[in-house]
């Protein structure tokens, strides 16, 4: 037997300690969701400024090459992202406000800034028909396609001579630039002020002096969380004021229509039958469903009320006169006593309790038909 059997075996002096697999694994799977988390955070600041016409983005339909151009031109432009830095930042003659992405501007933010506005011009680039309808109730809006068309902006006339191209803008009154009390400027042409579109025509142009006309400008991006409980959207907030009229007008018609459409129906429409069915088969298939039903009683009735209709015809009365009736005048015109005469038309009398009493009463209501016709 061998010396060696027994003995401890000796470690690999080239593999490394096993202790030290788990530290490592550990410091990748760090580095890795340490990585993770980095992308999270850029996604999100890169999300955050990627609005249309942001001053801080840098993609075609981001503002950020307007905004070094006037901050290279000696404008003070101050970015304000939240409706409470707005309220701590001083307005005043010499400064001019602009607010982009006005789909998120809150109506309360818009009144507390032209509330505290101070003499400064206050440029909403493309507002909505709803936030448009919160400064002027009657304003009309229409989408256009200005092609080197001529700026038309009553009270600013540094825009005159000027032309805008872009590919789709919006109208105000019939205006693409449209004046409220000369401190308030609805500009629907804003890809004029972005990085692919601002060196088209006379965009540039229109772009510094409009928002270069003070020596310092606040760019307001509107958050979502400015909104209050008290700026909830109305269904008739965004409908147009010529709109409503037609609604009411659509209501009458739609109940006139009802109404006449409510009238008694006229008589029945006779059409041929696609098969025709003889009575006795009828007959016959009604009384093999009453068989195999077991229902005795409503055979009798079928039977009863049928002879009564009958008899009634015969005797001159009307098919819906009550069964006493029939009775009585069945047992005067044969001359036979009205208890008898009952039990057979009379639906209150005990059913048939098997098949052969029930055909008892057929025979006994046939014979009773036959006798009343000879009489």
């Amino acid at each position: 037997m061998s010396a060696d059997v027994g003995a401890p075996a000796t470690p690999d002096p080239a593999a490394p300690p096993a202790k030290g697999r788990p530290r490592r694994r550990l410091l990748v799977a760090g580095a890795v969701l340490l990585a993770v988390v980095v992308a999270i955070w850029a996604s999100r600041g890169a999300e955050r400024h990627g609005g249309f016409a942001d001053p801080q983005n840098p993609t075609p339909d981001g503002a950020q090459a307007l905004a070094q151009v006037l901050g290279d031109d000696g404008v003070d432009v101050t970015i304000v992202r939240s409706a409470a830095d707005l309220d701590d930042t001083e307005l005043g003659a010499d400064a001019t406000v602009v607010v982009t992405d006005t789909d998120l501007l809150a109506p309360s933010t818009l009144e507390r800034l032209r509330g505290r506005a101070d003499g400064a011009r206050i440029v909403l680039v493309e507002p909505s028909y709803a936030v448009a309808r919160t400064i002027e109730s009657d304003v009309q809006t229409l989408p256009e396609k200005p092609q080197g068309a001529p700026v038309d902006c009553p009270g600013l006339p540094e825009l005159d001579g000027l032309r805008l191209e872009v590919d789709s803008a919006t109208s105000y009154d019939g205006r693409i630039c449209h004046t409220v009390d000369d401190a308030l400027v609805l500009f629907g042409a804003g890809q004029a002020l972005t990085n692919d579109q601002i060196t088209r025509a006379d965009n540039a142009a229109v772009a510094l002096r409009l928002l270069g006309h003070d020596r310092r400008l606040v760019w307001y991006v509107p958050d979502p969380a400015d909104a209050t409980s008290g700026d909830a959207v109305t269904l008739g907030s965004l409908l147009p004021a010529w709109i409503q009229p037609g609604l009411w007008l659509l209501g009458f018609a739609l109940v006139a229509l009802l109404l006449w459409r409510a009238r008694r129906l006229g008589p029945l429409s006779v059409e041929p039958l696609p098969v025709v069915v003889r009575a006795v088969e009828t007959a016959r298939s009604r009384g093999r469903m009453y068989r195999r039903s077991g229902d005795r009683g409503h055979a009798a009735r079928a039977l009863r009320r049928a002879a009564r209709d009958d008899l009634a015809g015969v005797l001159g009365l009307d098919r819906t006169a009550p069964t006493p009736a029939v009775v009585e005048a069945t047992a005067r015109q044969l001359g036979a006593p009205v208890e008898s005469v009952a039990a057979l038309l009379d639906d209150d009398r005990m059913p048939p309790a098997n098949d052969q009493e029930l055909v008892r009463l057929a025979q006994d209501l046939a014979r009773l038909r036959r006798e009343v016709r000879r009489a």
